[in-house]
């Protein structure tokens, strides 16, 4: 059983759910990275999604656009990202572990290459945005090969035949956008997340964890009410970027956000929430 599957399912037992916060490698700078992934577990993370950074994130809004800029600025590859993930495993070989990113620096590496070179820094899943279920095969396979989980997308427009496909090849979780828009873009509508979750599990036998627009404790404690997992990227970063050049008031604070999110989740019964 994959560490993200064992997660989930000891998370399952202990009925909670996962907090799965999103920081950029080497945002503000790559020395601060592999702390602060310590002090996200410290503070309550589950899981960790861990951006590879790219000139060009398409998905992402202004506050995580920029954070791939800082990275870049500090010439972050995706070499450094993997190396990353070997340091923090010298530490913690037991939190689940998911790279976020787009599929050129994939490409330039390899399929095969990067999925081992991946599994063997650490990593456990990996999220390519713009690599859909329809042309995912020749990744997969590569995946798979090297025992790591391919996590997909589905959005508010996923209709039932892109849920069959992405049921066809998902493994560890899937991720649910709750928004028609970018990262950090909008105020979730938890009456239509709720029904959009019914429907991918009337489809995806997997855990769905659910991102975009969750900015606080109590918004995540809502969705942990309707989902498998609660995705905080935006918010985070965003609280970053204003101790960019402090590095122990940027680690205070971020622990101090996540800490609170997770207070907020446990506080969250395993009922439907009701708008």
């Amino acid at each position: 059983m994959s560490r993200i599957a064992s997660r989930f399912d000891e998370l399952r037992q202990a009925r909670r759910k996962a907090l799965v916060p999103y920081i950029t490698a080497g945002d503000p700078e790559p020395g601060v990275t592999v702390d602060l992934m310590h002090a996200l577990v410290a503070a309550g993370a589950d899981l960790i999604e861990l951006g590879v950074p790219f000139s060009d994130p398409m998905a992402d809004g202004p506050v995580i656009q920029a954070a791939h800029e800082r990275a870049l600025a500090h010439g972050v590859s995706l070499r450094q990202v993997l190396d990353m993930v070997a340091a923090f495993r010298r530490d913690d070989g037991d939190t689940p572990l998911v790279l976020m990113g787009y599929l050129n620096p994939v490409e330039a590496m390899g399929y095969a290459a990067f999925a081992e070179a991946a599994a063997a820094a650490g990593v456990d899943g990996v999220l390519i945005v713009d690599a859909p279920p329809e042309e995912s095969a020749t990744l997969v396979t590569a995946l798979r090969a090297a025992g790591l989980d391919q996590i997909f997308l589905t959005a508010p427009t996923s209709d039932a035949e892109r849920l069959r496909r992405i049921a066809a090849v998902a493994s560890g979780f899937v991720y649910y956008v709750s928004l028609k828009g970018v990262t950090g873009a909008a105020t979730l509508d938890v009456a239509d997340v709720a029904a959009r979750v019914a429907d991918i599990r009337a489809f995806i036998d997997l855990p769905i964890g659910v991102g975009f627009g969750i900015r606080d404790a109590r918004s995540a404690e809502r969705i942990a009410r309707l989902a498998d997992a609660v995705v905080v990227g935006s918010a985070i970063v965003a609280r970053m970027a204003e101790h960019a050049d402090d590095r122990d008031a940027l680690l205070r604070a971020v622990s101090r956000f996540v800490a609170g999110l997770r207070v907020g989740m446990d506080n969250a019964s395993t009922t439907e929430e009701v708008a």
